[in-house]
């Protein structure tokens, strides 16, 4: 049975009183330089390619393909240009009876440094790795997501970062790293500790490489809100692309 997205309001308060920090393990532009601007937050959206007979997510090594659980139906591959590069393209693979769909794709961005198989807190790298995807929320209200959602304007990203970077929270997606799953996004809670660092999500673009996030545009952000679901068991494959064939 498909499960509608649940607004959770429990957890905010509590995540509050820390969302600053949580945030600027996120989406801050650190040094507060404006990012290179907003002009492509609503596009990147790459026409839908249908492939026929994949029995595995394309660019990926051995290492991480036997890492995607055997139930996972949804897989977000996000394909870093480069280990050093803040540039990536977010593609939605859907498994159809043993073979993989590429089902839509877009343009985004990662941590402005690059990617990292050893994220730290404050390295401006992207975790490579894979990792299941289990909690939503945002600033702006549900819009159809199955993943539990928690709308709240605690998640608003502060007003003295750039104001490119405004927006980056109106939707997220907690990817599964050093977070406890089954609560909110901004739950500050990190199991492996502060060094590990945290609050890796999918969220909305603002044209420039993240704090270690994956950013891309909120159409992409609401197609995957809407399709992601939790009895499909959605997973993220991230990387650079040598990181990912590794």
């Amino acid at each position: 049975m498909r499960i509608a997205g649940a607004v959770r309001t429990g957890v905010v308060a509590a995540a509050c009183g820390v969302l600053l920090t949580s945030l600027a393990a996120c989406g801050s532009s650190g040094d507060g330089s404006s990012a290179k601007g907003d002009a492509g937050a609503g596009q990147g959206q790459h026409a839908d390619a249908r492939v026929a007979d994949l029995k595995r997510i394309p660019e990926v090594g051995d290492r991480l393909q036997k890492q995607i659980p055997a139930s996972a139906r949804q897989v977000v591959a996000v394909y870093g240009e480069d280990a050093d590069s803040a540039d990536a393209t977010v593609v939605l693979y859907t498994k159809k009876g043993s073979t993989w769909e590429k089902t839509r794709s877009w343009d985004g961005h990662n941590g402005k440094k690059g990617w990292t198989p050893d994220h730290h807190e404050g390295d401006k790298r992207s975790p490579v790795g894979v990792f299941s995807l289990s909690d939503a929320g945002g600033v702006l209200p549900d819009p159809g997501a199955a993943l539990p959602y928690t709308e709240s304007a605690g998640f608003q990203a502060p007003h003295y970062w750039a104001k490119s970077h405004w927006h980056d929270f109106d939707y997220v997606i907690a990817i599964d790293y050093n977070r406890v799953k089954g609560t909110s996004p901004n739950d500050p809670t990190r199991p492996q500790g502060q060094s590990k660092g945290g609050s890796i999500w999918l969220h909305m673009d603002h044209g420039s490489g993240t704090s270690g996030c994956v950013s891309l545009s909120k159409s992409g952000m609401e197609y995957l809100l809407r399709t992601l679901d939790p009895e499909q068991h959605p997973v993220v494959v991230m990387g650079d692309k040598a990181g990912l064939k590794a």
